[in-house]
């Protein structure tokens, strides 16, 4: 079973950027790969008989660059620190959230910024929320060794560790590493010592991973023991069986982020089957599918309500007792400067 769903995992992410769902011709869906999850667009097919049609990507940079290039999609799925760079750029338009009967039950924690909602209206819906951890295979990694971040540049796992390539779950990474738990408040030496730890965990990595079914794939190759990984990479394993455990208690902490949808100007499609997209998303039920199937938390709170303790907690989205990085809207320049030193990073610099 896991080789076929490990398979099939691989062949999609392979169609990135791509129409890679066929579905009804009036909605594009820009997403991650893997959130084609029929639970969450359950009513919209009621309605419709069929699902959207999604192209995929991996990377909210590598997505805010399609569209911002002419790509044309009438939703798009990114994570909160990237919705400044669509507003500023003009790519995105308000929602009406008059025609969004659930938006009344959003957890008000995830719109406290003027970036999300002001007086020009409501710019992001958002739907779903998760953690960065480590990721780690406890038949051949004591837990003593994953206690500590540093685990990233122990000389014993040269060769057998992997990130995201995500300048922002790495940075998030790095500064927890060396001590920052607020990268709303980052100095030029805080900046420096994390470049500088990036540049000794660069040494271990044996690769970086463009999405969770890649990362899944790796570490059930046993060519990586230890991943610096999102929920749904270790719910893909557990799925099959596969020996994997999630540590978001190492001492220095580990990130938390939440993503949403953004409404794009001059879509090719309908606004109305837009709105009802998202209606199906944001009704309470699809809590259920999108634990179940990615392992991430609802932006719902009746639909987090709905889901029983035990399964918050398998899926690693219980409290916790260490420091957390919270992915929030940084500045957009101290983003900028993240992602050019990354790219030297990777590239042995």
């Amino acid at each position: 079973m896991m080789k076929k769903k490990l398979l099939l995992a691989g062949v999609a992410a392979s169609l990135l950027g791509s129409a890679a769902m066929a579905g009804d011709p009036d909605l594009l869906v820009f997403d991650w790969a893997g959130f084609e999850v029929p639970g969450l667009f359950e009513t919209f097919k009621e309605k419709y008989g069929d699902g959207p049609t999604y192209a995929f990507y991996g990377d909210d940079d590598e997505a805010y660059q399609k569209v911002a290039s002419g790509f044309k999609a009438d939703v798009v799925h990114p994570c909160s620190q990237m919705v400044s760079k669509y507003r500023d750029a003009g790519l995105i338009e308000p929602w009406d959230i008059s025609k969004i009967p659930a938006f009344a039950d959003l957890d008000p924690k995830f719109l406290d910024s003027p970036i999300f909602k002001d007086d020009g209206g409501v710019w992001y819906l958002p739907t779903d929320w998760g953690v960065t951890a480590i990721a780690y295979n406890p038949e051949q990694v004591p837990a003593e060794d994953v206690a500590s971040l540093q685990v990233f540049v122990n000389p014993k796992y040269q060769g057998r560790t992997s990130l995201p390539n995500s300048s922002d779950d790495v940075w998030a990474l790095a500064y927890l590493a060396t001590g920052v738990t607020d990268w709303t408040k980052v100095t030029d030496e805080q900046f420096a010592a994390a470049a500088a730890w990036l540049r000794e965990a660069n040494k271990n990595v044996q690769s970086y991973w463009a999405d969770p079914s890649e990362m899944s794939q790796i570490m059930a190759s046993g060519e990586v023991l230890v991943a610096w990984s999102w929920n749904d990479g270790v719910a893909y394993l557990k799925a099959d069986n596969y020996p994997v455990a999630f540590q978001r208690e190492a001492k220095e902490g580990s990130s938390t982020w939440f993503c949403g949808f953004v409404n794009m100007k001059d879509g090719p499609g309908s606004e109305e089957k837009a709105y009802d997209f998202m209606n199906s998303w944001l009704r309470p039920e699809a809590a259920q599918a999108l634990i179940d199937e990615i392992g991430y938390g609802h932006s719902n709170m009746k639909g987090m309500a709905m889901l029983s303790e035990e399964q918050k907690l398998d899926a690693g989205l219980g409290p916790i007792n260490a420091p957390i990085l919270a992915q929030v809207p940084n500045d957009p320049k101290l983003r900028e400067k993240q992602l050019a030193e990354f790219e030297k990073i990777k590239a042995g610099f």
